[in-house]
């Protein structure tokens, strides 16, 4: 009975062990599929900028093509985020600085609710084109997943710069910096 006992134990080891081999190069396959998925569109400096077609507020359809020649400033925000709602009228300032030279600003809104995005564009007079995607929108495609973060996409469509927080887009660095873009 001992020996019965203990080659059950034994089987029952293996088996166990087998279970764990079995999950841990399963949680492997995922997380090396889950990391090609992301890179592969995830928006990078010095790589094509993912294709997105998006529709704006004024009811345009907007696709990378739509900025050929120009600087796109591609920022993600939420009403949610108080970085992101503090970075909002410096990146109006620039649109409206560089608005006639080449570069157009497009902020595109995380928001899942389109009430509170609608009333604090009323309430702030964005000027910049604007679009609300949700928080499984367009951010995601670009491996966007804190906020606020903006890509400037030159006019090859190629990420130049990834901006990670917030920014302020009236300090005259980031001002030269636009500049030695166009």
């Amino acid at each position: 009975m001992d020996n019965r006992s203990a080659s059950q134990k034994a089987s029952k080891r293996a088996i166990d062990n087998a279970v764990l081999g079995g999950i841990g190069v399963l949680l492997i396959a995922f997380v090396v599929t889950l990391s090609f998925t992301l890179e592969e569109h995830a928006a990078a400096e010095g790589k094509k900028a993912p294709p997105f077609s998006i529709r704006t507020d004024s009811g345009r359809t907007i696709t990378p093509a739509h900025f050929g020649g120009k600087l796109l400033v591609l920022n993600f925000w939420a009403t949610w985020c108080p970085p992101c709602v503090d970075e909002v009228p410096s990146l109006d300032a620039l649109q409206r600085r560089f608005a006639n030279k080449g570069v157009v600003v497009l902020g595109v809104s995380v928001d899942d609710n389109p009430n509170l995005y609608r009333e604090f564009l009323a309430k702030n007079r964005v000027s910049f084109l604007t679009a609300r995607t949700g928080s499984k929108g367009l951010s995601a495609d670009y491996g966007t997943f804190k906020f606020p973060e903006t890509y400037l996409i030159d006019q090859s469509g190629v990420v130049v710069k990834k901006v990670m927080g917030k920014e302020d887009w009236n300090d005259d660095r980031v001002i030269s910096y636009v500049q030695s873009l166009l």
